[in-house]
């Protein structure tokens, strides 16, 4: 087995900078051990990192190794194993020394130790206290380090008027005469010198004196670093009177103090940079004694190499069973985590599985192929970091081999049924098999299994999905362990025609209805979709079929005859046929009537009519407590033959009787709904039966019959959304024998209008009828919430 070792960590060079370092692999190869379950565990104690090379100079790349022994360790330079030659030679401890470090043949300038310049000082002019800044630029590896020459004489750097920053800046503060001169960048590093163009400096006559606002010449620049670095934020003001420059957070979070200086007269310097370093800073140029400033910011992006919070742990476990890695990075920004197994890059598929953004790496059903060693790898924009761990995989002797002759047939829309042979060897100690099921389309994790006894050599799978293709393999179980896994096979279960769809249906108008369905995607996927018919019931023939696709939930049929009572019928199909249909009825006369009877009535909307059911229990509430005030009423004054009487308040609070067209069941809707539950239409997809058609097409006996109710021509059309409801009391009836005049009182409202009938021949309790008006119990109530007493 093989181990590819990455450095840790690691920083990306720049875009130009020469490119020295070498990328080499580190391998780590175990000797063969004599048994399959020993174990030899491998660490790194000492990892390789990234250096520079002088060419014609030696150099040693260090790496040590702990473990078992024997360990035989090989490097790779680019992927491909370094032979051991006279050139490089591997030490004992594992490091590598390279005797005499030379260029590749055909090497680009980009080899060289430091580019050239790419930003030469610039000649400036500054007036006698004033400020001059001068700037260069160059990459190298190493870093070259930065100083400056006056004249060909370096600088006094002891000097509180010059300030030099790391990134390459002269900043003179307090400008003389005797500043005057040519100035030159010097970079130098462990390869090379490098002196940039001369810059000339000229310093003017002294300046008027005059006032001059607060301006910031250079501000601070947006900076990416990686922790542990140095950030140097720059800030030039000028003004007469000299401005007092300081610095903030654009958060408003203090910048601290530790590691923090301020270099020259406004340059903010961060040692050791952290993540909670990032952010915006603004630098503030004040004029003295007043509230006169000028501000600039830049963005500090504080970047942290990955590291791991956990290790992936080496593990031995046994063949057939689930070998499981955890490891977990972080970083800034968040690291991506891959796997290697012998230093190949590792993916899910087959019975490897990643998950929790690769933090977690599973192999199940473990074989000898799987035993290796296996690498985390967490990189970003600021480094990598690897871990290791080792899979020893214990396989005992004489476990019996994989089940042969696997095969699995269709037996309907949701069942299979998978047979199989015993093993070749070993079969004594079986004591079961385990079936292992999936959808094909469906990644491994999703997998379950089912047992079987040893003595039985198939099984049919039930609860499948109809028109879907499974994966199924099996492993013989012993004591000792499982066998390997059989070869998988696929089977489809057989197809089937779709479920009746669950169907509402909503009235629109008198002319128009909406039918609404929950959608079937899936459908679509089976060339299948909705049939739609409809007919008015006293028809044979059907309109339709009007075909939907499966991805539409509605559709609105317009142009109806609004004194039919029309039959709707949906069904799904596929390529397998028709499914049995949803049937429903419905009723358009009640629509067209009410339209007729009460257009002054805003009764049209379904918040009505869901609301109609408790509308009725307050009115029955109302009614009531009416009776009994009146009851108390008559008590009080003691009026002749009154005899109070409890009895059931059903018989004397029955509910008013509205017109025929009121009453009319075809009103009602679908499948014998009452009124109150039209706003559940399609809600509780009942079948049709013999008493929905019996209220839709009532018998002609009994529609002939005459109403004994009288009405009112000239009264009001009642709100036909309004349903009244006697709540049952334990209330109270009266029976008179002489009565005495009494005042009614009334609640009067625009859609209805309700009093007490006089008593039956008989001498029963009265029933409310409209147009009576000398009952002591009268009332009109429409809206409970208005009656008075």
């Amino acid at each position: 087995m093989a181990v590819q070792r990455a450095a840790s960590p690691r920083r990306p060079p720049a875009p130009l900078w020469p490119r020295l370092l070498l990328p080499l692999l580190l391998l780590l190869l175990p000797a063969p051990s004599e048994g399959l379950g020993h174990s030899a565990e491998l660490a790194f104690a000492v990892e390789p990192s990234d250096d520079v090379a002088v060419p014609g100079q030696p150099i040693v790349l260090d790496c040590r190794v702990e473990g078992t022994p024997p360990v035989r360790i090989t490097w790779r330079k680019n992927g491909v194993e370094l032979p051991e030659s006279t050139h490089s030679t591997l030490l004992a401890n594992g490091s590598l020394m390279i005797r005499h470090f030379r260029l590749e043949p055909g090497g680009s300038p980009s080899d060289e130790a430091m580019s050239d310049f790419h930003v030469h000082p610039q000649a400036t002019v500054g007036e006698e206290g004033g400020v001059a800044r001068f700037q260069c630029q160059i990459h190298g590896l190493p870093k070259p380090l930065i100083t400056w020459e006056k004249n060909r004489v370096p600088i006094d750097t002891d000097n509180e008027r010059y300030t030099l920053l790391p990134k390459g800046v002269l900043q003179i503060t307090g400008l003389r005469a005797e500043d005057g001169g040519i100035f030159h960048c010097v970079a130098s590093n462990i390869a090379s010198i490098r002196i940039s163009h001369g810059a000339r400096l000229t310093v003017s006559g002294s300046g008027s004196g005059a006032y001059k606002e607060p301006a910031i010449l250079v501000g601070p620049e947006n900076l990416t670093l990686t922790v542990h670095q140095t950030a140097v934020l720059e800030c030039v003001a000028t003004g007469n009177p000299r401005p007092i420059v300081s610095w903030s957070r654009l958060d408003g979070r203090p910048i601290g103090v530790e590691g923090i200086q301020v270099l020259g007269t406004g340059n903010l310097i961060i040692s050791d940079v952290t993540v909670q370093h990032s952010g915006v800073y603004v630098c503030a140029a004040n004029r003295p004694g007043t509230r006169v400033r000028r501000t600039a910011q830049g963005r500090l992006v504080v970047q942290a190499p990955a590291e791991f919070v956990q290790h992936p742990q080496s593990i031995s476990r046994p063949a057939g069973t689930t070998a499981m890695f955890t490891c977990q990075a972080q970083g800034e920004p968040p690291p991506h985590v891959t796997w290697l197994k012998n230093g190949q890059v590792l993916g899910p598929g087959g019975h490897v599985r990643l998950k929790n953004n690769n933090s977690t790496l599973t192999i199940s059903g473990i074989g000898p192929e799987d035993e290796a060693i296996y690498q985390c790898v967490a990189e970003n924009s600021a480094g990598s970091s690897q871990a290791s761990a080792r899979l020893t995989v214990l396989w005992a002797e004489g476990l019996p081999g994989p089940p042969r002759n696997v095969r699995a047939v269709s037996v309907s829309s949701t069942e299979v049924r998978v047979s199989w042979s015993e093993p070749l060897a070993n079969t004594k100690e079986i004591i079961g098999y385990v079936l292992h099921i999936r959808k094909a389309a469906d990644p491994p994790e999703l997998e379950y299994q089912e047992a079987v006894s040893k003595s039985t050599f198939q099984h049919l799978v039930s609860d499948l999905e109809p028109s879907t293709a499974y994966s199924f393999y099996i492993k013989a179980y012993t004591p000792r362990g499982a066998s390997s896994a059989s070869v998988p096979t696929l089977a489809s279960t057989l197809g089937e025609a779709p479920a009746p769809p669950p169907l509402s249906v909503r009235v629109l108008g008198s002319s128009s209805l909406q039918l609404l369905w929950e959608p079937w995607p899936r459908l679509a996927q089976h060339e299948g979709g909705f049939k739609l018919f409809y007919r008015p019931a006293s028809k044979t023939s059907f309109t339709g079929p009007i075909l939907l696709p499966g991805t539409v939930s509605s559709y609105n049929l317009s142009q109806l005859d609004p004194t039919a009572v029309y039959e709707v019928k949906l069904l799904a199909y596929n390529q397998h046929g028709d499914g049995n249909a949803t049937v429903r009825f419905v009723s358009l006369r009640g629509a067209s009537e009410r339209t007729a009877l009460s257009p002054p009535c805003d009764c049209r909307k379904e918040e009505a009519a869901n609301q109609t059911s408790t509308t009725g229990i307050v009115i029955g509430i109302h009614i009531g407590v009416t009776c009994i005030i009146f009851c108390v009423l008559f008590l009080l004054f003691g009026q002749r033959g009154r005899v109070l009487l409890c009895k059931d308040v059903e018989n004397q609070l029955s509910p008013p009787q509205g017109p025929r067209s009121q009453r009319d069941p075809g009103i009602l809707a679908l499948n014998g709904a009452r009124r109150g539950q039209r706003g559940q239409l399609g809600r509780d997809e009942k079948r049709v039966d013999m008493k929905e058609l019996e209220q839709l097409f009532p018998p002609a006996s009994a529609a002939g019959q005459p109403d004994p109710r009288p009405t009112d021509p000239a009264a009001p059309a009642p709100c036909e959304e309004t349903q009244l409801s006697v709540l049952p009391l334990q209330g109270c009836g009266l029976m008179e024998g002489k009565t005495t005049e009494a005042k009614t009182t009334e609640a009067t409202a625009p859609c209805a209008g309700l009093a007490a009938a006089p008593p039956p021949p008989d001498g029963g309790p009265g029933l409310l009828s409209e147009g009576q008006a000398s009952r002591p119990a009268a009332a009109r109530v429409t809206q409970p919430a208005h009656s008075e007493q």
